[in-house]
């Protein structure tokens, strides 16, 4: 594994974040990033944190937030993870999800819960390995406002 120090995001990481969420297929212009990201940094319920290699570059990064619900309990959910295509298979996405899962059971919460698209095969295999299991499939509905 690369050496790696886990911390959360700041500011000054808006341009790999940038690059990393483009990896992912999510285009986002910087101003609107970064007005994404001091929301999600302002609430005690988000944890937005990056993997920093020993040379000072973010590798990657998790997003992971508490969802309350009535159908069902409490649970934390991976929102994004991703990580630099070039720096894949180093355990960096593990020690991420590590993290990530640390931070739930903190809080107390008792499942972590997440979507991964159907396409992403690589994505559903590093997940089942770790032990997440399909629930459902289900269709994201949108109505723009």
């Amino acid at each position: 594994m690369t050496e790696l120090t886990v911390r959360r995001m700041r500011a000054d990481d808006l341009t790999d974040a940038s690059q990393l969420m483009r990896e992912l297929g999510y285009t986002i212009d910087a101003d609107e990033l970064r007005a994404r990201t001091a929301q999600i940094l302002r609430r005690d319920e988000h944890a937005l944190m990056v993997a920093e290699t020993a040379n000072g570059r973010v590798a990657g990064l998790v997003h992971i937030f508490v969802r309350a619900a009535l159908e069902k309990p409490v649970e934390a959910i991976v929102q994004s993870l991703v990580v630099d295509e070039n720096l894949r298979g180093l355990g960096i996405g593990a020690r991420l999800m590590d993290e990530a899962e640390a931070w739930a059971k903190t809080r107390g919460i008792a499942s972590v819960a997440l979507y991964t698209q159907l396409h992403r095969e690589d994505a559903e295999a590093f997940y089942l390995k770790r032990g997440y299991l399909e629930a459902n499939r289900s269709r994201l509905m949108r109505k723009k406002l």
